[in-house]
């Protein structure tokens, strides 16, 4: 299994943080790290090839670079930088990464994206968990937290989120979110003893998902979250004060693989911190 940790690398001011994020978790986890540009927007007009030629050098020096600067921290490190439409090739690298760091144009509430949210598409697509990278300053957060349904994908979600929060020394915040059936012409308003019960059932699913914890990383601080509402609300207002959030992702086959489930789409959409997307 690949321990390479590839990062994308654009002229956005993002990508710095991006790098530095990654060769941080590198030197934590004695991995390696890949840098990896590409250069898209080609629509074959004439001249054009002296033009991308002359991008990918440019590219290739900033790489190099970079890659200096990591190197002298004794992480192993390579470069790469390619033609096409970057989405596309940086999922189909993603095949031999064990990990995919991305930065985003998001600076934070009310701001926006300048470049899209292309950060959404390649975390759909790509065969890796995918960790996307705000362009803000985080210092002064604490502890990671990370979303939990009782779903497969969900385990794979908190056993990436305990390895972190471990690994940061940091505590861990598992998240459980449930909202109440909504019914046709229902003004809001449920019998007490039906509230209770969910709550009641959502705690019992929050302790078997947090059972094991304890044995996999006994000094590991585990703070358990139960409460109605929306999940990704929830997530994105706990991860406005957390170093990290994590969410699973459902895959949805290769016809849509370019499209996440709602849960994660709405985190990435609303960027509160660092978020790993996980499968």
């Amino acid at each position: 299994m690949t321990s390479t940790l590839l990062v994308a690398v654009t002229e956005a001011p993002v990508a710095r943080r991006a790098i530095d994020w990654a060769v941080q978790r590198a030197a934590d986890r004695h991995q390696s790290v890949e840098l990896m540009a590409v250069i898209g927007g080609a629509v074959g007009a004439v001249g054009e090839h002296a033009v991308i030629e002359a991008a990918m050098a440019a590219r290739q020096s900033v790489l190099e670079a970079e890659a200096e600067r990591i190197a002298a921290r004794g992480i192993p490190v390579r470069v790469r930088v390619e033609r096409g439409n970057p989405v596309a090739r940086l999922v189909d690298a993603s095949t031999d990464a064990a990990l995919l760091v991305i930065g985003s144009d998001d600076r934070g509430p009310g701001t926006g994206y300048e470049r899209g949210v292309h950060g959404v598409r390649i975390a759909a697509g790509a065969h890796c968990p995918v960790v996307v990278v705000p362009d803000r300053d985080l210092d002064g957060r604490t502890g990671v937290v990370v979303g939990v349904d009782g779903s497969e994908v969900s385990e794979h979600a908190l056993a990436f989120a305990e390895a972190e929060a471990d690994r940061l020394g940091e505590p861990l915040t598992v998240v459980t979110a449930w909202s109440p059936i909504v019914t046709p012409h229902n003004p809001g308003v449920y019998p007490p003893e039906y509230l209770t019960n969910m709550q009641a059932l959502s705690e019992e699913a929050m302790a078997l998902a947090v059972a094991g914890l304890s044995s996999d990383y006994p000094d590991l601080q585990v703070v358990r979250h139960v409460e109605q509402g929306y999940p990704s609300a929830v997530l994105n207002r706990l991860g406005a004060h957390a170093r990290l959030v994590v969410v699973g992702s459902h895959g949805r086959g290769a016809i849509a693989r370019f499209l996440l489930g709602s849960i994660s789409e709405e985190v990435l959409a609303h960027l509160a911190t660092v978020t790993a997307i996980v499968r």
